[in-house]
């Protein structure tokens, strides 16, 4: 008997009954139901508002320092179609897109509707991360491409160069998922085999500026790396003004980093990795009576060392401090995952206790107290990365070649340092990350209107703090007003240098910075 077939699986999606809704228009009302009620929504999207209602006071503080209008000058950026954005756009773009914390190009989309901070940047437009992509392999394939970048940086810090400072180098590790150029697996202790970028960055001290920073190879994480930039950085720098020593980890306390030190007079303070021969001198103080305090819990005492490899004995410091028993015992959690017990290398003081150990090597002369603080202040250097690569765009912005990488890692360097400056003019007596100041003092609604010829910006912020925001934009302001009364007696790097003096008054104990050709012969 034959039956009938019977379609199991019908070709295609079933067809709809009814017919599919139609798009709602644009410009109509759309009623929302609410716990509030009923509220009807609207869109207005030739309304001049911004995200950013405070950045106009940021965008003064460029303007009368001079800083943005330079860096757009000196940048090497030409097109020759006619079509193509201007510099200014560029850079206008690059800037409000690394202000607004953004780490990958196609978050440039989200501020191209901004209605109002571009014009008072001087731009036509916000350009497209693709554009965006296109000018920065234009500006990289230019020869000494990021030299400017350099010079814009110096002008950050050269002014406060005549005051003791201290320089912080070290490096850190930019992960990377592709195959962008220099995507190499090395030294990379959060994600082992992981390939990544190495950025060799040089700081100045307490006050947090970037000096400049190199984007590497991921196998290139040595001091070696380190240092070629480093001597040319203090090169360019006048005697006088080089810092009163530099200071890093255990990476850079090696013989050939020392000796380039030594050569050409210039101070050193080192962490030493635990080396067999370092153990050894451990073991040979461990019951020495002569153990001074040298402050927040620690230990100290001078010796001198020559390791395998250095040419002379050189004065380290080494230091311990107690802890207790559980803080040097690491034990997995978890009863499927024992592993075996590590400890800090250290002798047991008495039941509860046992000593750390850390070794210095330094060519400073001070007390053992002093060089002790001296290298605990290092750990600021720490904060600084923390800030730039989880709240800036160190993370991110990654692109095939290394070259683009390298301008970009450079720019939020130098967007990080105008920001921080600005920051400090409104609260001078601390540093304030970007997770911070940014809702303090960068966002708020901002809607522009014009009136009799006059543009006015109404801002609303939505922060709690709201009367703490306009005390602090009410100091800029206020500043920025008493420095135009004068601005026509003063040239624009004087004014400049007016700025930096006000932002570090604490910084500089009230010092007024001058220029090098208004100081006294």
């Amino acid at each position: 008997m034959n039956l009938p077939t019977k379609e199991v699986h019908p070709i295609g999606e079933l067809k709809s009954s009814g017919e599919e809704p139609k798009l709602l228009d644009k410009n109509i009302k759309l009623a929302v139901d609410t716990y509030g009620g009923r509220v009807h929504v609207e869109w207005d999207p030739q309304a001049s508002v911004t995200p950013f209602g405070q950045l106009p006071f940021f965008i003064e503080f460029l303007k009368l320092g001079g800083l943005f209008d330079s860096w757009v000058e000196d940048c090497k950026l030409e097109y020759l179609s006619p079509n193509s954005p201007s510099k200014r756009d560029v850079l206008g773009t690059l800037l409000l897109s690394i202000l607004a914390g953004h780490t990958r190009y196609a978050h440039i989309t989200t501020i191209r509707c901004d209605g109002v901070n571009p014009n008072l940047l001087g731009m036509n437009k916000i350009i497209s991360e693709d554009s965006m992509r296109g000018a920065l392999h234009k500006i990289a394939s230019t020869p000494n491409s990021t030299e400017w970048l350099q010079d814009h940086l110096g002008k950050c810090y050269t002014p406060l160069l005549s005051v003791p400072w201290v320089m912080d180098i070290d490096t850190t590790v930019k992960v990377l998922y592709g195959k962008q150029e220099g995507a190499i697996v090395g030294y990379n202790p959060k994600k082992p085999g992981r390939p990544s970028h190495t950025y060799h960055t040089y700081f100045m001290a307490n006050i947090r500026l970037v000096l400049d920073v190199e984007v590497h190879a991921g196998n290139e994480s040595s001091s070696n790396h380190t240092a070629p930039r480093l001597w040319s950085i203090l090169e360019d720098m006048r005697p006088e003004d080089r810092p009163q020593f530099i200071r890093g980890d255990c990476g850079f306390g090696t013989d050939g980093l020392m000796s380039e030190a030594e050569s050409r007079q210039v101070n050193y303070l080192f962490k030493l990795k635990q080396t067999k021969n370092v153990k050894t001198l451990i073991s040979k103080l461990m019951n020495n009576s002569a153990w001074s305090d040298a402050g927040q819990g620690w230990e100290g005492q001078e010796s001198s060392l020559q390791l395998m490899g250095w040419d002379k004995k050189r004065r380290v410091i080494v230091l311990r401090r107690k802890l207790k028993s559980k803080d040097v015992i690491s034990a997995s959690a978890s009863a499927s995952d024992v592993g075996q017990l590590e400890f800090k290398f250290g002798t047991i003081a008495d039941k509860n206790y046992v000593y750390e150990y850390a070794i210095l090597v330094t060519s400073l002369s001070d007390e053992v107290m002093t060089i002790a603080q001296h290298y605990r202040d290092r750990a600021d250097c720490e904060n600084v990365f923390d800030e730039l690569k989880n709240q800036w765009g160190w993370g991110g912005f990654t692109t095939k070649d290394i070259a683009r990488c390298q301008i970009l890692a450079r720019s939020v360097g130098l967007v990080y340092n105008w920001w921080s400056l600005f920051v400090r003019l409104a609260q001078p007596n601390k540093h304030l990350e970007a997770i911070t100041s940014r809702p303090l003092l960068l966002h708020s609604v901002g809607k522009q209107t014009t009136h009799s010829g006059q543009t006015y910006i109404s801002i609303s912020s939505t922060h709690g703090k709201i009367t703490k925001v306009q005390q602090l934009l009410n100091r800029i302001a206020t500043f920025f007003n008493s420095l135009k009364l004068i601005t026509e007696q003063l040239t624009t790097q004087e004014i400049w240098y007016r700025i930096l003096s006000k932002a570090l008054e604490k910084y500089l104990g009230g010092r007024q910075l001058k220029p090098p050709n208004c100081l006294a012969l």
